[in-house]
């Protein structure tokens, strides 16, 4: 029997023509379009660093700026809600650059019949989560939309942190050798969240780890530490992170999957759920560069903070590598290379 002639078309990379929720998602459809629309318009040297803030030189001062905006389903979740969420995640992308933080903004795009009480209740942890910080929220802007168009309530906020003379936080930074550390463990938050949104039940209650990381950053810093790099584990969890920043340093990077530390409760329900933890977002964990020499005090560094009691190694950065590659050594001797996903597992959690 005679085929008709057919026109094969590979399927990858995909083309789309309209926004999907995927491209939010901290994985390679959201980088795709970092890469391919947004950092080409955009592009400046101090956009290119490619860092959580923005580092500026003003009249002699170094200035960390940033901005991020905030979804998340529910709005209330057992550790934190949307008001907390959105203060501790701005003043942690300030403290991965190093800086002290000190002034924030909170633009609120609320839905009309959204209760006033469920406001109140997010502005005030808003202001509690800001005062045990020491941090002044200090302008913003609130706009309302029609019923039906803004999902409850949207939050953006912006900061500003002073950075020290000599910190110098970048993925460029980043050297074959370093240790690679963690400060707590991984993916309580977008379990809890989860769970909570699907009013599923487990015999422990997870909590996320939402939580504010400058002071904790402020006393590594006075530790004396030689911080090379650092980066929040949000959007796409660590293994994001860690391919992000083996890209952006050119430099192999490998974790030992042993060392990992996941509570029990949220790696059962992991697997129940057919999720990796790898790829799950936190709100109070960040990934450490630092030099081999300084892991013991680091990690000593670390455990004095309440934050910091469950760090640990994690990995190291090998060698040099032109694009740049993310491993993780499993616990049967296997070296699986680590790959971007195309979004993310689960939706609206940071």
């Amino acid at each position: 029997m005679n085929m008709p002639d057919l026109e094969l078309n590979c399927p990858l990379p995909l083309q789309y023509e309209q926004i999907v929720m995927a491209h939010g998602g901290g994985g390679r459809l959201m980088q795709q379009l970092l890469d391919s629309i947004i950092h080409p318009v955009f592009s400046n040297p101090v956009m290119n660093q490619k860092h959580d803030s923005a580092v500026l030189n003003i009249n002699g001062s170094r200035l960390a700026f940033t901005t991020d905006s905030y979804v998340v389903k529910p709005l209330f979740f057992s550790g934190g809600d949307i008001g907390k969420l959105a203060v501790c995640g701005t003043l942690n992308d300030l403290a991965m650059s190093g800086a002290l933080p000190l002034y924030l903004s909170c633009s609120l795009i609320i839905e009309e019949g959204f209760a006033i009480k469920d406001l109140q209740r997010i502005v005030e942890s808003m202001q509690h989560t800001a005062q045990q910080a020491g941090v002044l929220i200090v302008t913003g802007d609130t706009k309302v939309v029609d019923h039906g168009s803004g999902d409850g309530i949207y939050i953006n906020t912006a900061g500003i942190g002073i950075v020290g003379e000599k910190i110098n936080v970048s993925p460029a930074n980043i050297q074959a050798g370093d240790s690679i550390l963690i400060n707590s463990d991984l993916a309580r938050h977008g379990i809890a969240v989860m769970l909570e949104r699907e009013g599923l039940n487990f015999e422990s209650t997870i909590k996320s780890d939402c939580a504010d990381l400058s002071g904790l950053i402020q006393d590594l810093i006075k530790a004396g530490i030689d911080i090379h790099c650092m980066r929040d584990l949000t959007r796409g969890g660590l293994a994001s992170c860690l391919i992000e920043l083996a890209g952006a340093s050119h430099h192999a990077i490998e974790i030992n999957e042993s060392a990992l530390p996941i509570h029990l409760d949220v790696k059962s329900a992991c697997e129940i759920l057919g999720f990796d933890p790898i790829y799950i977002a936190n709100e109070g964990c960040f990934a450490l560069f630092v030099p081999e020499a300084q892991t013991e005090q680091t990690l000593t560094a670390l455990h004095q903070h309440p934050l910091g009691q469950q760090a640990c190694l994690i990995g190291k950065v090998k060698t040099a590598h032109p694009k740049g590659l993310a491993t993780l050594q499993t616990a049967m001797g296997i070296s699986r290379v680590l790959d971007l996903l195309s979004g993310e597992q689960l939706p609206r959690i940071c």
